[in-house]
């Protein structure tokens, strides 16, 4: 069982409306029932903040730091955090399409029972990641860094692993078709019989029942 920190979160948090905020560092607050239009900021720092029930509207937050914060029952679909520093966040009950978490570095981040659709992690370093009970269809993972990652329990069909070692992976409780990778890259992954058979008919070998 891989054991991720949790976020550091302190017992008050100050209710912070977003759209008054005054720099760009956010810290010690809580988030909630909001939506959050069309922003374009790059390097905005989150330490320590709690974002409950908040929808993300066409958001660009490049460059962006998380660190101890909780996203709970939130949409950040299409959300753009290409290059972010993701340390010590949750991601819980949430409503992920399409964000983009391309060469971003993601250290103690677990996502829970969240819809990752069509998800970029493209070139990103992921340490101590768990993905629990999501669905990543068609998520695209193209060389990203995989060290101490955990996949529980999701839909993983159509997702792209070009490029990307699953040495030490375990996608045995995963449900899919198909997957987009090449096959050196499956060393040391460990997978269910069943998905054993549909990698071995991968490779054009006939299986006798």
């Amino acid at each position: 069982m891989l054991k991720i920190q949790q976020p550091k979160i302190p017992s008050s948090l100050t209710p912070l409306d977003f759209n008054n905020r005054e720099d760009s560092y956010i810290s010690m607050a809580l988030i909630s029932d909001c939506s959050i239009s069309k922003e374009e900021i790059e390097k905005i720092n989150f330490d320590q903040v709690v974002f409950r029930n908040v929808t993300f509207i066409d958001g660009s937050f490049r460059f962006v730091e998380l660190t101890d914060v909780i996203f709970d029952r939130c949409d950040l679909s299409n959300v753009n955090f290409t290059d972010a520093i993701v340390h010590r966040v949750e991601f819980r009950d949430s409503k992920l399409l399409g964000l983009n978490l391309a060469d971003a570095a993601l250290r103690n981040v677990l996502f829970e029972n969240s819809n990752m659709k069509m998800g970029s992690f493209g070139y990103a370093d992921l340490k101590q990641v768990k993905f629990d009970t999501c669905s990543l269809r068609n998520a695209d993972y193209y060389d990203a860094k995989f060290n101490k990652v955990e996949f529980n329990n999701c839909d993983i069909d159509e997702v792209n692993l070009t490029g990307t070692e699953l040495n030490g992976i375990d996608l045995s409780s995963c449900k899919f078709n198909r997957l987009n990778l090449s096959l050196e890259s499956l060393a040391g992954c460990t997978v269910s019989p069943d998905q054993a058979i549909g990698f071995a008919k991968l490779l054009g070998l006939e299986i006798k029942e």
